[in-house]
């Protein structure tokens, strides 16, 4: 057993901590924000997601996670230190490292004896280089701390299944001792570890998100493409998904990527590239075709209908994805706005969403359920695939609903079973 600090406590910070002490490691996560850390160690996760609030009751009480403040004192004397904190996206695409610096100038005015600084944040290529220079200018005692890359690829409604049943580990150390130490971490994984150098590392999680974000606006792009020619983009998707070169994951059209990764890491990748006067034209393809997908429907609905004033027009589902509470890059975010500005008069629905939204949008009206939104709307616009909106019925459409008009940016009607109805249904690629 290793005793761990884990720097911020968001998705990254925090799944990566409770995961740790899980497999037996003793881990205390670190904050600035004391109300965070107040729930935490009451067993309170601040952010929906599946089995992680188990996790943090189980560890509390064996005595194996910890919780804190203090910085400091959790540096000083611990044999790792994961950085997870965030690395937003700045107006020009780049990555703002700025949390990143601060904690790492933390650490260097903190820890005690040798340890191994580990970046899980998403970093461009080369920053584990200047942040273990960084230490090394600001460090107080006589101590040796060298600096891992280890990223993460959890996806948010999947993050401790992800972590805990990783497809592989990434590593990139510098030396064999810096390897060995992360191999002795993970070993209670049993998971596969690819170590590579430190900047492969930074490139692997870059690569990997980018070719994925690459993948679902190529999807998208065929999708408007069966629109016009009369093919069905399922169908197509459902022959794609037996070439074991494709692969079945990220085939469903819809309104594009959202999310915490993929459009911050498309665009950092992209400022990476022409920072060395390259050009990453599959990349740039991927976020215009995603930029225009997400307000698709809208598009739609401006030419089906003379206008949006006066209309009352459900919104079912807010967050970038089901399974989780985050706004991040959301479809709803792109598409509210444009609604509001034509005159529509909305009614929101999402099961564990509202209240983030609410802080964005508190004068729209919010139902408690899908089928409570529908009641007397003119349209209907369908942003996240979540179980309680899939289980309507097409019938709930035309019976709630004052026109039974929809569109439903996540395919998740079959298109002839909504004609039956007697609902007009639009979709994607369909």
């Amino acid at each position: 057993m290793r005793k761990l600090t884990v720097a911020g406590t968001g998705y990254v910070g925090l799944v990566a901590g409770v995961c740790f002490a899980e497999v037996g490691h003793d881990v205390t996560c670190v904050d600035v924000d004391a109300e965070k850390i107040g729930l935490l160690r009451k067993g309170v996760s601040p952010i929906y997601e599946a089995g992680l609030s188990e996790l943090i009751e189980r560890n509390l009480a064996a005595g194996r996670l910890h919780f804190s403040t203090d910085c400091r004192g959790a540096y000083a004397a611990a044999d790792a230190i994961f950085i997870g904190v965030g690395t937003p996206e700045r107006p020009d695409g780049s990555a703002d490292l700025s949390y990143i610096a601060a904690v790492a100038r933390e650490i260097a005015e903190s820890v005690e004896r040798d340890c191994l600084v580990v970046v899980k944040s998403t970093v461009p290529v080369g920053t584990n280089d200047k942040v273990e220079q960084f230490i090394k200018d600001f460090l107080v005692k006589d101590v040796k701390v060298e600096v891992a890359s280890n990223p993460e690829f959890l996806a948010q409604g999947t993050a401790v299944r992800d972590t805990m049943q990783a497809s592989r580990i990434i590593i990139g150390t510098e030396s064999a001792s810096a390897e060995r130490l992360l191999r002795e971490l993970y070993e209670p994984f049993q998971l596969p570890i690819v170590s590579v150098s430190r900047r492969s590392a930074e490139m692997i999680k870059y690569a990997s998100n980018d070719f994925l974000a690459l993948k679902i606006s190529y999807m998208n792009d065929i999708a408007n493409l069966c629109e016009l020619v009369g093919a069905d983009v399922e169908d197509v998707a459902r022959g794609m998904r037996y070439d074991p070169r494709i692969g079945e994951k990220h085939l469903n059209a819809g309104v594009g990527y959202g999310g915490s990764c993929f459009p911050k890491d498309t665009k950092a990748l992209r400022y990476l590239a022409r920072e060395h006067g390259y050009q990453l034209r599959t990349v740039d393809a991927a976020v215009e075709v995603n930029d225009l997908q997400r307000v698709r429907l809208f598009e739609k609905a401006k030419k089906r209908l003379i206008t949006f004033r006066g209309l009352r027009i459900a919104v079912l589902g807010l967050t970038f994805k089901a399974g989780t509470d985050d706004l991040r890059e959301a479809a709803s975010l792109y598409n509210v706005p444009l609604l509001l500005e034509a005159g529509a008069e909305l009614v929101c629905y999402d099961p564990v969403g509202m209240d983030h939204f609410k802080k964005r949008y508190p004068e729209l009206a919010y139902a408690d359920t899908a089928a409570a939104a529908l009641s007397g709307a003119n349209a209907c616009f369908i942003f996240t695939e979540w179980p309680e909106i899939r289980a309507l019925a097409p019938a709930a459409f035309r019976e709630a609903m004052r026109t039974p008009l929809v569109y439903d940016g996540r395919n998740l009607f079959d298109p002839k079973s909504m004609e039956q109805a007697g609902v007009e249904y639009y979709s994607i690629g369909r």
